[in-house]
């Protein structure tokens, strides 16, 4: 993956005095990332960098409202949403605490069963 600020396997967030949910990074989601940053900085690192950071970024803000982001429709449960950036699914659990993204993948596609909920 490209130099800089990555995410962590666990990230907490608070702002004021309001407590947000943690952030949690599936090993799945890391790799996702991973592959998104290396495919692009085979072209352009440094847009690749920044095009992971805006990934983060988009995490981020996410946490800050999760419920607000829509219901996976592959899977119609209420505790797995979805937020976009561009053409990226960021696909994650909500709990009452956490925020846990379970992966990142280009939107065409369909979420595939083979990742852990």
């Amino acid at each position: 993956m490209t130099k800089g600020r990555g995410p962590k396997r666990s990230q907490g967030a608070r702002r004021g005095s309001e407590s947000l949910p943690e952030i949690f990074w599936s090993d799945r989601a890391i790799a996702d990332l991973e592959a998104i940053g290396d495919y692009v900085a085979r072209d352009n690192p440094a847009a690749a960098e920044r095009w992971v950071n805006r990934l983060i970024q988009t995490v981020e803000k996410a946490a800050v409202a999760p419920l607000v982001g829509r219901q996976v429709p592959e899977l119609g449960r209420h505790d797995i949403r979805e937020t976009y950036l561009r053409k990226y699914r960021i696909v994650y659990r909500v709990t009452a605490d956490q925020v846990e993204i379970l992966t990142v993948f280009e939107g065409h596609r369909l979420f595939s069963g083979d990742v852990d909920i």
